[in-house]
């Protein structure tokens, strides 16, 4: 009797720890992200969420939902920088190819980017934005392993922004980031 109490005991605590480990997979696994519509109420707001929904620490999920939703349809990702060759190019990428080709690596990695400095230039509902950032792996680092600028355009229709291009370059020893979009 003594036996089959705890072998009964034994089956009860080892399905009830499946069960706990299968819940917390599946919890994982459906992480839905939700869309903040009030991100895009303002420029500043829609730059700091562009920022801060790419950036996170290694094994972190993006909210690839509210990346989308910051860009206008059709709108383009475009890094430029030189080939193997040393000739400058760039690539056109939509925000479902850039999650594709560089969300797993975010992630994998761990990523920051913050703005180091802004030059905002404004002509009716267009604006253009100069962008310094620096790069890190953890929040927790003090010296980025990359720095660059991002040339975002956005639109504006009266209700909300768009993003409608970031065209990027990363600083390079040839290519420093001049003083003026530093401070």
């Amino acid at each position: 009797m003594k036996k089959l109490l705890g072998f009964l005991l034994m089956s009860i605590m080892t399905f009830n720890i499946q069960a706990q480990n299968e819940s917390k997979k599946d919890m994982e696994e459906t992480i839905e992200f939700q869309v903040d519509s009030t991100a895009v109420l303002n420029l500043d707001s829609t730059i700091s969420n562009l920022y801060a929904v790419i950036s996170g620490e290694k094994g972190i999920k993006r909210n690839w939902e509210q990346f989308k939703f910051l860009f206008k349809p059709d709108a383009k990702l475009i890094p430029s920088g030189k080939d193997r060759n040393d000739n400058y190019l760039v690539r056109y990428m939509s925000p479902d190819d850039y999650i594709k080709s560089s969300g797993k690596w975010l992630v994998d990695n761990g990523f920051f980017e913050k703005e180091i400095h802004r030059k905002v230039d404004t002509f009716g509902n267009i604006t253009q934005v100069f962008s310094s950032y620096e790069a890190f792996h953890s929040e927790s680092e003090d010296k980025p392993f990359m720095r660059g600028i991002n040339s975002i355009q956005l639109f504006n229709d009266g209700e909300r922004w768009w993003i409608v291009n970031i065209y990027w370059a990363q600083e390079s020893e040839e290519n420093p980031i001049p003083e003026k979009y530093l401070h």
